[in-house]
């Protein structure tokens, strides 16, 4: 319920942001020829990174349920929220490796690298932009060719 959420909720996540670009870019995550460089197994660096993030996340997902009642910011129970593995999950991650994999950079990292003066990201954001504009008409347009449930009113 985002009417229930603390006030500082939304300039905390923007703080969280800032600090996960900076770290970014003080690893030279932000850059994509070093990511290019970890998947042609040229630098490791790339995997000491998500190690740490993953570590970090561990902890907090594993001891904050049982010292918090619940989430101190928006006030929901923490729970855990199962994605099924469909086609869609396979297609997404395929598509988005392939992406990662020519570009050397994800989301996160492109709005880092452009906040370091790497301008030509603008190129990948745009990019991704589209990608998930044409995903959500795609979609909308599969949504609007089904038929809707029948409503027993006939």
């Amino acid at each position: 319920m985002a009417t229930d959420r603390h006030p500082l909720f939304i300039p905390l996540v923007l703080v969280g942001g800032l600090i996960f670009g900076f770290g970014l870019g003080y690893s030279h995550m932000a850059r994509p020829e070093v990511v290019l460089n970890f998947l042609q197994f040229e630098d490791f660096g790339l995997l000491f990174v998500m190690f740490g993030g993953a570590a970090v996340t561990g902890v907090v997902f594993f001891l904050a349920p049982r010292v918090l009642d619940r989430a101190p910011l928006t006030g929901d129970r923490f729970e855990r929220r199962l994605k099924s593995f469909d086609r869609n999950v396979l297609v997404g991650g395929a598509i988005f490796g392939v992406g990662w994999g020519l570009s050397g950079i994800c989301p996160g990292a492109a709005y880092a690298s452009l906040g370091i003066g790497n301008v030509t990201i603008l190129w990948a954001l745009a990019g991704m932009f589209l990608g998930a504009y044409l995903q959500g008409w795609w979609r909308s347009r599969a949504a609007d060719s089904v038929d809707p449930a029948p409503t027993g009113a006939d």
